[in-house]
């Protein structure tokens, strides 16, 4: 069934709502802002790996006006009142990351960026509506200590840095790169004191190496949202786990790597170009930690998530990603977790399961673009994404 807001959308209504979707002390990101000018097809991008003490997430489809919207939500939340990064039929984007280095006064309204991020995908068409809307909200009751990551249809991409009495924008065409990579910190904020920092030395790494200009979702989704390297300390490269014994446990410690055992999902939203048609936007996502998940496309214009995205207490996607987590992470308690056997995801025995995982996301995505290259309807959107989904849940169902 279709989700719609209540006419007003009045956050004191919300409250209930507000603390079920809030987030948590542990609510750690990694995201990209990415401009048309840094990526291959000249489209911006927006990534997030979201991680969260919450670590059953859905995707909803909200029906409302003036825009309509696809929203990542916990599982426990499923109204799309409260969203972690979306995108709506207008062709706007949005994520966060919370930026613990901003400034925080006691007493005052917190942890609302999920709401806010859902209201502004239900008003904002652009960037620069969403900088009126962050100017309209300011104030003690606005409850955001956070960096949003947005996109729009006319090729923009920013980060707002943004708590409840002020916000910095930063355009994503005005850095070197023409990106903006950001975790747990603010640029503007108290240096030193925000988090993720070695996560962003990694990420700073990854996205180096790659050519200038050429920059793609393949790149986040199968290279940067499963990365299990660290700054500091040295482990096998992925490109090394083939040559890995099938009965010899590899631990890798991953607790400050890109990939984590809190990573609950990933959006990498696909953009259109300038003059392109918005309902062309493509919102990848992975449900659960994305060295035990593949990503699916949805379109806003297709309507509802098909249901291994969304149906049940936990979407079955998702509930077979946690299955395989406990696989790759079979150590229990606080400190164990962290460490992952790598032999489970590739070995010389070729019985790993990410490559082919990768492969079959790969043709997914070989698939979406041949689709976007002409003018799909949506039912053509629509059954393209439930295809992929539903072979997103075979795969990972077969996997023993």
């Amino acid at each position: 069934m279709q989700k719609r807001f209540v006419p007003g959308f009045f956050r004191g209504v919300l409250l209930l709502l507000a603390v079920l979707g809030s987030a948590s002390a542990g609510e750690e990101c990694t995201t990209a802002i990415i401009t048309g000018e840094a990526t291959a097809d000249r489209a911006p991008i927006l990534w997030k790996n979201r991680d969260t003490d919450t670590l059953s997430n859905k995707v909803v489809f909200v029906d409302e006006k003036p825009f309509s919207y696809l929203g990542v939500v916990n599982a426990q939340a499923p109204s799309g009142r409260s969203v972690w990064g979306g995108l709506n039929q207008a062709g706007f984007a949005i994520i966060n990351s919370v930026a613990y280095n901003l400034p925080q006064k006691a007493g005052e309204r917190e942890d609302d960026e999920g709401l806010l991020m859902a209201d502004a995908l239900r008003t904002c068409a652009t960037v620069d509506d969403f900088e009126a809307f962050i100017k309209r909200n300011l104030g003690p009751d606005m409850g955001a200590r956070t960096n949003f990551g947005v996109i729009d249809a006319r090729g923009r991409a920013a980060i707002f840095e943004v708590h409840n009495h002020g916000y910095n924008r930063l355009n994503a065409s005005d850095s070197a790169g023409k990106l903006l990579l950001n975790t747990n910190f603010s640029r503007t904020g108290t240096p030193d004191q925000g988090a993720g920092y070695l996560r962003f030395d990694r990420e700073e790494e990854l996205f180096a190496a790659v050519p200038v200009g050429q920059l793609s979702v393949e790149f986040i989704l199968q290279t940067a949202a499963r990365d299990l390297g660290h700054p500091l300390v040295q482990s096998l490269p992925a490109v090394q786990w083939k040559d890995l014994p099938e009965d010899k446990p590899y631990w890798v410690h991953a607790n400050y790597t890109i990939n984590r055992f809190s990573t609950a999902s990933v959006v990498a939203i696909q953009g259109v170009r300038a003059g392109e048609d918005p309902k062309k936007s493509v919102l990848w996502v992975i449900l659960g930690e994305p060295a035990c998940s593949i990503a699916v496309p949805l379109w806003v214009a297709a309507g509802e998530p098909p249901a291994e995205l969304r149906e049940g207490q936990e979407a079955p996607i998702s509930r077979e990603a946690a299955r395989l987590r406990d696989l790759l992470r079979p150590l229990k308690g606080r400190d164990r977790k962290e460490y992952v056997n790598v032999v489970r995801l590739d070995n010389k025995a070729g019985t790993g399961w990410l490559p082919a995982n990768l492969q079959l996301e790969r043709q997914i995505m070989q698939e979406a673009q041949t689709l976007l290259a002409g003018n799909p309807t949506n039912d053509q959107l629509d059954a393209i994404q439930k295809q992929a989904a539903a072979r997103v849940l075979a795969r990972l169902k077969e996997i023993k």
